[in-house]
């Protein structure tokens, strides 16, 4: 949902007349699509289907890529607001686009903690870890 605002704050200005505001839309966009398939991969169990793909894995590896391209994304958003702006609504809507960018870029460094601990498998309970050693 925040990957979404910001894109759409992103394409609800004038972003082609400056080429920082392209970098925060790619960003933007194909993190989106790919969480987006994610999700939808996850929601459908379709990893239970491709067994052979290290899904933790891939998933902390994405969600750390991620990381890093949405902290040059709020970056580069947050330098080129310009605040002296000849049309306000472009001001707002870049400003609310590089503080979705930061609640963004957080979400990701805290998905790409839980990732990492669900890699090594450090995210068990007492209730999974006693339903296997009985079994």
């Amino acid at each position: 949902v925040l990957g979404l605002l910001v894109w759409s704050l992103i394409a609800a200005t004038t972003y082609h007349l400056h080429a920082a505001y392209g970098w925060v839309m790619f960003v933007s966009l194909f993190c989106w699509i790919l969480t987006l398939l994610f999700f939808m991969t996850y929601l459908l169990q379709l990893q239970l289907k491709f067994y052979m793909i290290p899904w933790p894995l891939l998933l902390m590896i994405y969600n750390a890529v991620a990381t890093v391209l949405y902290i040059t994304a709020f970056v580069t958003c947050a330098a080129a607001v310009q605040p002296t702006s000849w049309r306000q609504w472009d001001y707002n809507r870049r400003a609310a686009a590089s503080f979705f960018a930061c609640l963004t870029m957080i979400i990701y460094g805290v998905s790409t903690f839980f990732s990492f601990r669900a890699w090594k498998g450090l995210g068990s309970n007492a209730a999974t870890s006693q339903v296997t050693d009985h079994a």
